[in-house]
């Protein structure tokens, strides 16, 4: 139980250490009636103007009606993410084919191998090897 008072008063501490401190008050924005209406320099691009936000917001509604320039930009995104997919599933598929085939190769190499070794070991050297013993298909 100590532990949650200790760790209070070390947050009440942070707390007023930063209420007091002069970095706080200089995040502060002033409180000029002046600059909030009518800014200047930078500040003039980035904010509008209340008839101006109000349009906007009024034509990017949910029901609001896109313009075609909108729908075929649009579009043009959903079909150029479709062809990154296509080839990002395209890439994987050939990396799985080339991995199978080469995973086949050495399957095989090794039938192979364990093949002749066997043939080695049971040739009792009477018959001709099995190789050439066989029936032509």
């Amino acid at each position: 139980m100590s532990w949650t008072y200790t760790t209070l008063l070390a947050l009440l501490i942070v707390l007023l250490a930063l209420s007091l401190s002069p970095e706080a008050d200089s995040a502060v924005v002033p409180s000029s009636t002046g600059s909030a209406k009518d800014p200047q320099g930078p500040l003039k691009r980035i904010f509008m103007k209340e008839a101006d936000a109000s349009n906007f917001f009024r034509q990017r509604s949910r029901r609001g009606v896109k313009s075609q320039d909108e729908i075929n930009i649009e579009q043009r995104q959903v079909l150029a993410a479709d062809e990154r997919k296509r080839e990002f599933h395209e890439e994987k598929r050939n990396e799985f084919e080339n991995y199978a085939e080469e995973e086949h190769d050495e399957q095989d190499e090794r039938t192979r191998e364990s093949t002749e070794q066997w043939r080695e070991f049971h040739y009792d050297g009477m018959h001709p090897p099995q190789e050439y013993n066989r029936h032509s298909i």
